[in-house]
């Protein structure tokens, strides 16, 4: 692993440790901000182990991305999305 390599997995691992200290920010309001997700980064999770040639189902990405298994997550943090925010979503898919 070159020097780059170490430094993005660092920021990869940064990034999941911040996301998880902001359980708050539901995945509705990080795709109607940014375009992506938890579930994003672990679907990217997984492509990034299959070009490696290696095999990472999606459960197991999610509980990498999510720190927990991802049914757990959703029981002790998902909310549910307002109307306003699957309008913004659903608008957003559109354009």
């Amino acid at each position: 692993m070159d020097d780059s390599d170490k430094i993005e997995a660092a920021v990869f691992r940064r990034l999941l440790a911040h996301l998880d200290s902001r359980k708050d920010a539901q995945n509705i309001d990080l795709m109607n901000l940014a375009g992506f997700c938890r579930n994003c980064l672990s679907k990217w999770y997984m492509a990034a182990a299959d070009d490696a040639g290696l095999e990472v189902d999606y459960d197991k990405a999610r509980e990498r991305v999510y720190g927990m298994p991802y049914d757990q997550w959703k029981l002790k943090y998902q909310t549910s999305a307002t109307d306003e925010s699957m309008a913004a979503f659903e608008k957003a898919k559109s354009e």
